[in-house]
């Protein structure tokens, strides 16, 4: 399971393996007392403890048909091919993965400098070359993802995408990408700098189900 985050509205978010989800369950119920309620909508799963602490899970590759920890827990557990695309300002790695693996992939780096902290004309000369850089390394991005994905889009039964979300609506642009993105989860992973390594720790990621708990 993932390092616990801080989520807006307080609480923590963790991502949850498919495989351990029951049992997360289970040792929610007896931290905190036992469950007392449990409520959901196709999207999302929430359980209540009986010292006021809640557990609300978010339906992946939704909608849940019914509304309880067990439907949850075996619709998480299907199998599932996914394309992923992972871009942060620089670099990308794209890939399909089937159940946890990855298949078929590409990735690549390209120069971006940094900012700058020259004033006047330098900054601007700087300013203007960087963001040359920038368009060049997205360009490469969507040229990936259109050969690589693309192709494999009717095999997939979803889309994840992670990395900075900036660079990820510069892609969402090419209207060669449409259709994927049309398809993709609404979370968006946090991850490093792409590389296969990472693309790997992704395509594990992606089949978790996130978790917010938030104390009574």
């Amino acid at each position: 399971m993932a390092k616990a985050r801080q989520v807006a509205g307080g609480g923590r978010a963790v991502e949850v393996p498919p495989e351990r989800l029951a049992g997360f369950f289970d040792r929610f119920a007896e931290r905190h007392g036992g469950i007392v309620a449990t409520s959901g909508t196709e999207d999302e799963i929430r359980v209540t403890a009986a010292d006021g602490s809640a557990a609300t899970a978010t339906v992946p590759f939704g909608p849940l048909d019914e509304p309880s920890v067990e439907a949850l827990v075996a619709h998480a557990r299907l199998p599932r091919t996914i394309a992923l695309v992972l871009v942060r300002l620089g670099g990308h790695s794209v890939g399909v993965a089937r159940d946890g693996r990855v298949e078929l992939s590409r990735t690549d780096r390209h120069l971006v400098h940094g900012r700058s902290a020259a004033g006047g004309w330098s900054q601007q000369r700087f300013a203007r070359r960087r963001a040359g850089q920038a368009r060049h390394a997205l360009q490469a991005a969507a040229q990936d993802v259109f050969e690589v994905l693309l192709p494999r889009l009717s095999e997939v039964d979803a889309v994840v995408l992670g990395g900075d979300r900036r660079a990820l609506d510069e892609l969402r642009q090419d209207p060669r990408l449409t259709p994927l993105f049309a398809r993709a989860e609404p979370r968006v992973l946090e991850v490093g700098e792409p590389s296969r390594a990472v693309l790997d720790e992704a395509a594990v990621r992606a089949l978790s189900v996130q978790v917010t708990l938030r104390d009574g």
